[in-house]
């Protein structure tokens, strides 16, 4: 289809399009608007409506400059590239200055090592006694207390709507409780 329009360097209407793809390239009749709106979408066919009329069109010379333009800024990425490169290779060669391996480097990553694997240890036993931990108990406490507290809470919400479902419906309150599943000995938690 870009053939048609470099060859030419003309402008053209959708319906000149549907007439002459077919005959010049072999673009079925029925894909032309779709191919032709799909270069568009893709910058590569300029498009203008005047009056009622849709017109479209690209020369040689758009596509030329979006190419250059296109060279031009993949250079420029490259030359990025490069010099990000260049640098990370400097900072490598700059951290491998005082990293040579002698037997102090050796002595000293070898007791960090063993530092670290004590500090593992040491985390684990800790996590261990958490349980005994003043604060820990104190925040199970705590947690029990709003617990208990909520429990009592929706405790009187239950007693609350079963007296209110006596006064209303007449209800016996060891019927209400064996409809709704309420144990017998269901009370407040002390």
């Amino acid at each position: 289809m870009m053939e048609i329009f470099f060859e030419t360097k003309d402008v053209f209407q959708l319906k000149d399009m549907e007439k002459i793809a077919p005959k010049e390239k072999g673009i079925t009749a029925m894909s032309v608007k779709e191919i032709l709106q799909s270069l568009v979408d893709d910058g590569m066919v300029d498009t203008d409506r005047i009056g009622t009329s849709n017109y479209f069109w690209a020369f040689p010379s758009k596509a030329l400059h979006a190419r250059k333009r296109k060279l031009e800024a993949l250079e420029t990425q490259l030359a990025e590239s490069s010099l990000k490169k260049e640098r990370l290779q400097q900072n490598i060669e700059k951290s491998k200055i005082g990293r040579q391996e002698t037997a102090e480097r050796a002595a000293l990553t070898k007791e960090l090592a063993t530092l670290r694997q004590k500090k593992e240890h040491l985390k684990a036993e800790i996590d261990q006694y958490k349980e005994c931990d003043p604060d820990v108990v104190e925040e199970i406490r705590q947690a029990n207390k709003v617990a208990k507290e909520a429990a009592n809470r929706w405790t009187d919400n239950i007693f609350a709507i079963k007296s209110w479902a006596k006064r209303k419906f007449g209800f016996e309150e060891n019927r209400i409780d064996k409809s709704f599943g309420i144990p017998e000995d269901f009370d407040y938690i002390d």
